[in-house]
């Protein structure tokens, strides 16, 4: 019996802003979300780093499920999966909050100190 294994899903914040973190790696994760769909060959024309690199950034998203992607021929095209930025967004609505409660408290203290 063969098991099928998974990519670790990015189940926790951490591990998406660890991805992201490397300018390279972000700045292909942007061109692919403005393109919508992209090759390596593509990726590779406007990146300043070599086709493998492309490929091993390419591989990080997808295992952290940022990307993913799909065979055509001997092409492979990559596209974001916005379910994958899920943790991050999560993250910082918990602290949106938080501040949004701090700043609407500040506005009410700085009020009652200066009434102008």
């Amino acid at each position: 019996m063969a098991l099928s294994v998974q990519p670790p899903a990015a189940a926790d914040p951490s591990v998406v802003m660890r991805l992201l973190a490397d300018p390279t790696r972000r700045r292909l994760f942007e061109e692919i979300a403005e393109r919508k769909e992209v090759t390596v060959v593509d990726l590779t024309r406007t990146a300043s780093v070599s086709q493998s690199a492309v490929s091993q950034h390419l591989k990080a998203l997808k295992t952290g499920r940022l990307v993913s992607e799909r065979r055509e021929g001997r092409n492979s095209f990559y596209r974001v999966e916005p379910d994958g930025l899920g943790p991050l967004v999560d993250w910082l609505d918990l602290y949106g909050a938080f501040w949004r409660d701090r700043v609407s408290a500040l506005k009410s203290l700085l009020l009652e100190i200066d009434p102008k």
